[in-house]
């Protein structure tokens, strides 16, 4: 196994066509090489984030399989 990638969208709003751009070549490369794709919330604004952005970005991210 090569390892693995992480996916660290901020959970402050909705996921972004960068967002989704990033993390589809992130998952195309993890299952070309053999990694794991990992979701991880990079959630440093605690000001801002939110349970609901953060299950938005799973939904959105889901819905793009």
């Amino acid at each position: 196994m090569a390892g693995a990638l992480r996916f660290a969208p901020s959970p402050t709003g909705l996921i972004h066509i960068g967002n989704a751009r990033t993390a589809i070549l992130n998952w195309l490369h993890a299952r070309k090489t053999g990694a794991r794709f990992i979701l991880r919330f990079d959630d440093t604004d605690a000001e801002r984030s939110s349970e609901e952005f953060a299950a938005a970005i799973e939904k959105d991210l889901a819905w793009l399989g």
